[in-house]
């Protein structure tokens, strides 16, 4: 995996993977395979139809699975804990692979690098993390940034060995990298290598730093002849490994395959252009932004009405029983989080008797979200499916990078060349004064970020569908859940956990004709206990579960059936105001069936203030059933607003 600068290291590995053993670059001209690399490189980096992501990934985001290259990442220490999911995933299938993990000083000082080191040393994983320090980040000096001045000491923290090496010595690092994944492959540590380096050109761009004030000419003079490109060859030349006239050819050559790569994919000028022809198809802009549902072309949904005999089972029950049927099936199959292997099933449950079964899978992870969730991604891009649980929906945003810029992003950003099989199991704790840093409902937040399917159960039948289902997709799922349904006892069907309900199909709990409520999660089960209530006072209330909640899932087609018989809606939400989907949901009825609406859509969410742990100021700030009873009754009578 490759840092945000990664052209060097995505050329060396695909150059590596494509060119034949046998060629000599000193005798032979680089062959055909060889400029195809070259041409597909430049063409990602300007953003070209050719390249290897389709030009989704541009500069910064280059990836060749093939050749052994997983991506390369605009942030900063993101692709860090992504590393660790894939070195992972080779110990745990015993490939004898290791994963080397490039990024430069500034990364060091991400929380993200220190929650991967931990991980990686703690659970010994096959990774090798090469630091290229330059000394600066942008025009930050490592000194000001830092307080050591060895950065590779770090490594001992984390149980980790620590190299340093002279970034200018390419055979120095080809002998000690060589060394340091021998010892791996033997059982040895993770390692850090800090390559001490010098960037005399600025952050991005040709022009020296010096232009820019951050450093004298004076400094950047003596060391342009010290550079690897300059000092390499000379000691291949003193060695009698070269000649001067073979260096003049290797130069040569490298420069004759970019001109002609540039000559095929830009129009002469200054500056040169791209050829207009060579970028991707407007209308193909939404490719790869999730998947195309294929995964589930070959299985048959269920409905609850179709299912005979069931049996009662306690809402987390069914959430550990339909995840050790998983387990059992599909050896790939792991769930990771804080205590999910402690307290006989977690900390409420979902994984009871899990860890007694499968110790290997079951893993508690140390308190870094950033960490554990970089590293199922990680994993779940080499084929594994992880189960990440988030204690609390309030900690994603400890992970967000990872959940929202990396997971939410990754396949359309590589262009549909990865798949992300990874479930994020949440849960929401309103109603238990935990206060407003442990009570949050993340439905907005994820729904924000397109790459993400959201699936929001409302009992245990509909639990267990749509867990299968969404261990199926190769999107990434959040699933969430919500506290006051875990120790409620609900129907599922006798002897039968296999079952599958669609994502995106949202279900008619109750039919009316006079206003249809929308609700999910635990909201369901309240709206459906005030159906007696608005009945008596006239009201026939149609109730649906939307189940689906990201923005491509919603079903408009179950909103617009029910609209046209009530021709009014209410939206009923547990989330604050500001975190509610419900806006976006009502502007989209709006667009879709103005003509079947009787008056405005209404809206209904909690306070806009995080839950305070004062029950009774809790208790104000939620929704409230006095609330949802009033406005359905004034929107089906015509009158709300």
């Amino acid at each position: 995996l490759g840092t945000h600068r990664a052209h060097h290291q995505f050329l060396a590995k695909v150059l590596s993977h494509a060119l034949p053993e046998t060629w000599n670059p000193v005798d032979e001209d680089l062959p055909g395979p060889g400029q195809v690399v070259v041409e597909r490189t430049m063409a990602e980096i300007m953003g070209l139809a050719d390249g290897y992501c389709g030009g989704r990934g541009g500069s910064m985001h280059l990836r060749n699975v093939e050749a052994g290259f997983l991506g390369s990442n605009a942030i900063v220490a993101g692709g860090i804990p992504i590393a660790t999911g894939v070195a992972f995933a080779e110990k745990f299938n015993k490939t004898g692979n290791v994963v080397v993990c490039f990024f430069g000083d500034g990364a060091t000082n991400q929380g993200s690098f220190h929650e991967a080191c931990n991980l990686a040393g703690l659970w010994n994983l096959p990774l090798i993390m090469f630091l290229e320090n330059n000394k600066f980040a942008v025009a930050t000096p490592t000194k000001h940034a830092c307080a050591i001045e060895d950065l590779a000491i770090r490594a001992s923290s984390y149980g980790m060995n620590g190299h340093i090496v002279d970034g200018n010595d390419p055979a120095a690092i080809y002998s000690l990298v060589g060394h340091a994944a021998d010892e791996i492959r033997n059982g040895g540590r993770p390692c850090l290598i800090e390559a001490r380096c010098y960037r005399r050109y600025h952050h991005a761009g040709d022009r020296p730093g010096s232009a820019y004030g951050y450093r004298s000419q004076e400094e950047e003079a003596p060391r342009r002849m010290e550079e690897v490109t300059e000092k390499f060859p000379r000691d291949l030349v003193a060695a009698n490994l070269l000649t001067a006239a073979q260096v003049d050819r290797l130069r040569q050559m490298a420069a004759h395959s970019v001109s002609l790569a540039a000559g095929k994919l830009t129009v002469p000028g200054s500056p040169r252009k791209a050829r207009p022809e060579l970028f991707p198809a407007a209308e193909t802009v939404t490719d790869g932004a999730r998947s195309d549902g294929q995964e589930w072309a070959s299985i048959t949904f269920s409905r609850r009405e179709q299912f005979g005999a069931f049996t009662q089972m306690h809402y987390s029950d069914a959430i550990a029983a339909v995840t050790q049927r998983w387990m059992e099936r599909n050896a790939q199959v792991f769930v990771l989080g804080e205590e999910v292997a402690n307290f006989g099933g977690g900390a409420y449950g979902a994984t009871k008797g899990l860890p007694q079964q499968y110790p290997e899978r079951v893993l508690n992870t140390p308190i870094s979200e950033a960490g554990f969730v970089g590293l199922g991604l990680g994993a779940a891009m080499m084929g594994m499916q992880p189960i990440v649980e988030i204690m609390f929906a309030d900690f994603s945003l400890v992970a967000a990078d990872q959940l929202f810029n990396q997971i939410g992003k990754a396949r359309h950003m590589y262009g549909n060349t990865t798949d992300v099989p990874l479930v994020v199991r949440t849960r929401v704790c309103t109603g238990l004064g935990y206060g407003g840093q442990h009570s949050m409902h993340p439905v907005g937040l994820f729904a924000l970020f397109s790459g993400w399917r959201i699936v929001a159960p409302a009992d245990a039948i509909d639990y267990v569908g749509l867990f299968n289902s969404a261990m199926c997709s190769l999107d990434p799922v959040l699933i969430i859940e919500h506290q006051a349904l875990y120790d409620q006892e609900m129907p599922v069907p006798a002897g039968d956990l296999d079952y599958f309900i669609e994502l995106r199909k949202a279900r008619a709990v109750a039919s009316g004709s006079d206003v249809t409520l929308l609700a999910y999660s635990s909201l369901v089960p309240r709206c459906r206990k005030l159906l007696p209530q608005l009945a008596a006072e006239g009201v026939s209330a149609e109730l649906i579960d939307l189940r689906t909640l990201d923005y491509a899932g919603i079903d408009y087609g179950a909103i617009g059936r029910s609209l046209r018989k009530t021709g009014a809606v209410v939206i009923v939400e547990e989330a604050l105001r500001s975190q509610s989907i419900g806006p976006t949901v009502a502007a989209n009825i709006t667009e879709r069936f103005f003509d079947y609406l009787d008056g405005p859509v209404a809206c209904m969410a909690s306070e806009d203030v995080p839950p305070p742990v004062s029950r009774v100021l809790e208790a104000a700030a939620l929704i409230k059933d006095d609330d949802i009873m009033s406005t359905a009754v004034a929107v089906a009578r015509r009158q709300w607003r």
